[in-house]
């Protein structure tokens, strides 16, 4: 029988559970090992009802949102309410029926008992550095099947009556390149997961445990409530956009891709029937990293501060077969997922920015801008693996130029590294960081600048990156006019003046001492005409080293 509570009690209890979120979040960046988990934030931290409803969620990576869900529904499946005991703490990286997106990103679940009974879950996910796998680092642009990628954890006990498996624990430290970081990283997420337990405990200790599923069923309801309200607010129709992927990894030939969206009075229908089949390079997505783009972006044009709930996302349906390049199926690959996932959420996006233009700008450039480079410490010699993405820039929108240097939409509130920690930790020179001045996204209101990352390798050694960059052929698109933004490319200075490059992606690529690796993402797309932006603005761009004075004299006719 659930509680009668007053509202004042409700509110309480509802922020106390969105709390309970946030502080996982920040014991995760506590307590990790990695700095891709506590510099970066690429996790997520969050508690579901007991039918892996999301309640609340902490997460630094927006390509994480509503993740969490998925991952508790195949741990319901897999063990059933009754197959899970206080003390459980259940394990998964299976991208294709274990909520997961690819092998390096491992979701810790534990059921949240009360009296006997499960009353919430918690959920951590986050990339791990090492899951093992072909490459260091474990993603890689070369894969052509999961088996490259790393260990799987196939939805698995990893904590028995609150003690982790020992047998577990050694069979990761024997297949990984940097045992302490994942093992550490291992017991940074069980904590996390655990203090949720705690708190939710507490909790209910305080209202009762009656009282705290009705504040849960009130939450999920008011997200319900919102989405409708939201909804109501949206052009309806049918809205359609194509684009096409650089490649695959393994082949040169580009990707073709497109997107339907019907929004109607009660549903907001993104159908990606005609999409390809999955591919042979590792670009290919789950359905958990589909659902995931579709969920970021009907939060970026309903609702965008509202605290993610199951209950909002009540309106979504999502049309895609199986076996598709955004619903890939075991063995494919699925370790730089990300290209297609971004696009997933990009077609959807370009289908709607001219209708929704007061929440979506022009094209941005689209890529996580993944970089893994392993070098020796110069001091020391100890191997080490940098894993970290990139910033470039947005589009433009509908009333002013757009962002520069931020990350993509998939990466929400992540960071690059500092350099303190890139020089320190990892025994790197930064050589560049910098706006990119290229040419791009030119109109009446620009596209963000592009950043430029470089790195000398110190070592006598030497070392190896690699690096996956989507919008390396196809840049960000415009809007009414506006300009197509720039390429996304990465390139080598060798030591002996020369320079390799331009790529798209490389997989292990030998760095030698002395050589500077330079990451350089491209500008976001135009809005509207370039004739129609003033001079002054012009002028401010030229003194800011923002624009070439070719690009002010050929494109927007202004000559100094």
């Amino acid at each position: 029988m659930s509680a009668k509570l007053d509202p004042f009690t409700a509110e309480v209890i509802k922020n106390s559970l969105v709390a309970i979120g946030e502080e996982m979040f920040v014991a995760m960046a506590r307590t990790s090992m990695s700095p891709i988990i506590y510099e970066v934030l690429d996790y997520a931290t969050g508690l579901t009802t007991a039918k892996a409803e999301i309640l609340t969620q902490g997460n630094g990576v927006a390509g994480f949102i509503g993740v969490l869900t998925f991952s508790v529904k195949s741990v319901i499946d897999k063990f059933g309410l009754e197959g899970l005991n206080p003390g459980d703490i259940i394990m998964t990286n299976d991208p294709y029926g274990g909520g997961g997106t690819h092998t390096s990103d491992v979701c810790m679940v534990m059921p949240i008992f009360y009296k006997g009974e499960i009353i919430a879950f918690s959920a951590n996910k986050a990339h791990w550095t090492e899951v093992g796998g072909m490459s260091p680092g474990s993603w890689t642009t070369d894969s052509t099947e999961i088996f490259q990628e790393g260990l799987q954890f196939p939805c698995i006990k990893a904590f028995e009556n609150d003690k982790p498996l020992q047998q577990l624990i050694d069979l990761i430290r024997v297949n990984v390149r940097t045992p302490d970081m994942s093992i550490g990283d291992f017991y940074a997420q069980a904590a996390s997961v655990r203090l949720a337990g705690k708190r939710m405990v507490e909790l209910c200790d305080k209202y009762g445990a009656e009282a705290i599923k009705t504040a849960m069923a009130l939450l999920l309801a008011d997200g319900e409530v919102r989405a409708k309200q939201a909804l109501a607010s949206l052009p309806k129709g049918t809205f359609t956009a194509e684009d096409t992927v650089d490649d695959d990894g393994i082949s040169a030939d580009p990707i073709p891709v497109k997107v339907k969206v019907t929004i109607t009075d009660d549903e907001f229908i993104v159908d990606f029937s005609e999409m390809p089949p999955q591919v042979a390079g590792p670009i290919n997505s789950s359905i958990t990293g589909t659902n995931s783009a579709l969920r970021c972006l009907w939060l970026a044009i309903s609702n965008p501060k509202l605290q993610v709930n199951e209950g909002f996302f009540k309106p979504l349906r999502l049309i895609v077969p199986e076996g598709t390049i955004i619903s890939a199926q075991r063995p494919a690959p699925t370790s730089t997922y990300w290209e297609t996932l971004l696009y997933s959420l990009d077609l959807i996006w370009k289908a709607l920015a001219p209708v929704v233009s007061h929440r979506l700008s022009a094209g941005h450039y689209n890529t996580v801008g993944a970089a893994i480079t392993t070098t020796f410490h110069p001091e020391g010699d100890h191997f080490t693996i940098m894993v970290e993405p990139n910033m470039g820039g947005w589009g433009a929108q509908v009333d002013q130029d757009g962002e520069s240097g931020l990350f993509c939409s998939m990466n929400g509130e992540t960071f690059n590294l500092p350099v303190e920690i890139t020089e320190h930790a990892h025994g790197l020179m930064v050589d560049e960081y910098c706006f990119n001045p290229d040419a791009g996204g030119e109109g009446k209101y620009r596209g963000g600048r592009g950043v430029i990352r470089a790195y000398k390798i110190l070592h006598n050694n030497g070392g190896t990156c690699t690096i996956t960059l989507g919008r390396h052929k196809y840049p960000a698109w415009g809007v009414d006019g506006g300009h197509k933004g720039g390429a996304n490319r990465i390139e080598i200075k060798k030591a002996d003046g020369s320079v390799a490059g331009p790529y798209g992606k490389t997989a292990r690529k030998p760095l030698q001492k002395g050589d500077v690796l330079r990451i350089i993402c491209g500008a976001g797309g135009g809005w509207g005409d370039p004739k129609d932006r003033p001079k002054e603005k012009v002028l401010a761009d030229l003194k800011a080293g923002m624009m070439s004075k070719e690009v002010a004299k050929e494109v927007y006719g202004v000559d100094i």
